[in-house]
């Protein structure tokens, strides 16, 4: 009886941080929602689902198709949240945030390739009249590591148009690149989130651990320092974007 009481009471507060750590990301980064909300008419979140479990089976030849798979969907603009909070239950926290950096990395570097040497036309017309980020375009020119770094940290726009915006600036491709490690406490955040999912599924099961009390207490610990340090380095590299593009 009392070991049923701990397995409720640890789903309740994982769902409890689940919740919050959702709300923050809808929150703070509402191209999730957009991303969210134009996929479904294609069910696109379904084809990535079923890719994700296609992962999973293959074993140590999952990481390599991943990481491509994620590649491809940041270029095609499809819904890489999806993936991030996939990536938490199929690889776990460390694997899955260092592979979810890669192919984000790497896809968005071909994005700012293509939108600075094929599609500047197409992604000029996408941002034309867009105040926020023709301000960026200035401050870009001053201080483009800089910005760049900002950004992903505290994202304003949708991260797949952002890479193809970025390449019609001139700000370098180095700079461009060394700008997306601002990516690693947002990803370090979502895939925590589906980590825990994953490990919220398993409760009950014959994959669960031997000591889940004290196990689940490190994770949810974890989570909540996770989102604290994100929602801190958030908000400090808004308030410092804001700043810098106002002084340029």
């Amino acid at each position: 009886m009392i070991q049923i009481t701990k397995i409720i009471f640890l789903r309740l507060c994982v769902l409890i941080f689940l919740v919050l750590g959702t709300t923050f990301i809808l929150d703070t980064h509402p191209v999730l929602a957009q991303e969210s909300a134009s996929a479904t008419a294609f069910n696109i979140q379904a084809i990535l689902r079923d890719a994700l479990q296609w992962i999973d089976s293959l074993g140590s030849v999952g990481a390599i198709a991943f990481i491509a798979l994620y590649i491809v969907a940041t270029v095609a603009f499809l819904p890489g949240s999806i993936l991030t909070l996939g990536s938490g239950v199929v690889f776990g926290v460390v694997w899955g945030s260092l592979y979810v950096f890669i192919g984000a990395t790497i896809g968005a570097t071909a994005a700012f390739l293509i939108g600075r040497y094929l599609a500047r036309g197409w992604v000029a017309d996408k941002i034309a009249g867009n105040n926020k980020f023709a301000a960026i375009d200035q401050a870009v020119g001053k201080a483009g590591l800089k910005i760049i770094l900002l950004t992903r940290l505290s994202p304003i726009f949708p991260f797949n148009l952002l890479n193809y915006a970025f390449g019609i600036t001139g700000v370098s491709l180095k700079d461009y690149f060394i700008g997306s490690v601002g990516m690693i406490p947002g990803t370090i955040m979502y895939v925590y989130i589906g980590s825990l999912a994953g490990n919220l599924a398993r409760i009950g099961t014959e994959a669960q651990p031997t000591n889940p009390t004290v196990q689940w207490a490190i994770r949810i610990i974890g989570f909540i320092g996770t989102i604290t340090v994100t929602i801190y380095i958030t908000r400090i590299a808004r308030k410092a974007l804001e700043q810098e593009v106002i002084n340029n």
